[in-house]
């Protein structure tokens, strides 16, 4: 099954919520501009796009609109489609793992499907031939690294792991070391759940992030920040945060099944400018996949 399908299955959620809405929009539009935009800008934001988003996508439809003498809702509803999609194009969304080893550092906060998300990795890369190796660095927590076996083993992938309550950043040094001695092709590092607010835990972080760069210079590296699509604006503070301390090249949404805020993805990529390049559309390891933004708006507004 393609993205498209299979993001249209997983928006059902966000769609039933808006869809009528959105269409009642539209369909009422008879050239009164201001009540017509005023809703479609508060239907969006319920959507979960957040004020300011949904505040720039309407306001860019009203100047295009105006520009292009447009006087139809289907020509309008054509406009809104391209222009959240562009909201989405902030550079390649592909994960750049081309040298050997390349890692993986999976932040986020407890709940939000890292473990599960690494595990799907873990796998993928594993059912294409590569050789992969997960680092338990999450020492705060004693089923982590429990949790973490279970998907190495379900992936036949290495594991490198210590003693609840070793020090993070000596765990990440070890499974580096690991996987250039075993020919790794790429390292998955897992890390506490730690909370946006706790100064202590986000240290810990660039203490990670500095052996990486140590002891991979020059390696390929993804930092992906793991959030969960049903706490729609919270998910966006937290990434707020996390962007400050983490050089976050990629958001990952999980739960996006789940959620009737599907919207949240346009308000991440616009407001923290960083592409959102995996969503979870399932519970199944293939369930986890690429994003593409076009895709994405059109499944919104068809």
């Amino acid at each position: 099954m393609g993205f498209i399908n299979k993001i249209r299955e997983g928006l059902l959620k966000t769609k039933k919520s808006i869809s009528t809405q959105l269409g009642n929009v539209f369909a009422a539009f008879s050239g009164a501009e201001d009540d017509f935009y005023d809703e479609l800008e508060e239907t969006l934001i319920i959507a979960d796009l957040g004020a300011k988003t949904a505040a720039c996508a309407v306001e860019t439809l009203r100047e295009t609109a105006r520009r292009e003498g447009y006087r139809s809702s289907e020509e309008l509803k054509a406009e809104l489609s391209k222009i959240l999609a562009g909201l989405l194009d902030i550079g390649d969304g592909s994960l750049k793992l081309g040298t050997k080893p390349s890692v993986i550092l999976v932040v986020g906060v407890n709940g939000v499907g890292k473990t599960t998300t690494i595990g799907k990795l873990a796998l993928r890369y594993a059912s294409e031939g590569k050789k992969v190796l997960l680092c338990a660095g999450d020492t705060f927590r004693a089923a982590a690294s429990e949790q973490l076996s279970v998907w190495a083993n379900r992936a036949g992938a290495d594991i490198v792991r210590r003693e609840e309550g070793a020090d993070p950043a000596s765990v990440i040094f070890d499974g580096i070391n690991a996987g250039k001695a075993r020919g790794a092709d790429v390292i998955i590092c897992d890390t506490a759940g730690r909370l946006h607010n706790k100064s202590n835990l986000m240290n810990e972080l660039n203490k990670i992030s500095r052996v990486i760069d140590r002891e991979l210079p020059g390696a390929d590296r993804e930092t992906l920040l793991v959030l969960d699509a049903t706490t729609g604006q919270n998910g966006l503070i937290q990434a707020k945060q996390f962007k400050e301390t983490a050089d976050v090249t990629g958001i990952v949404l999980t739960k996006l099944d789940g959620t009737a805020r599907g919207g949240i993805v346009y308000a991440i990529a616009s407001e923290l400018g960083v592409p959102v390049k995996l969503v979870g559309v399932g519970e199944k390891p293939e369930d986890l996949i690429e994003f593409d933004g076009q895709d994405f708006s059109e499944a919104i507004l068809e």
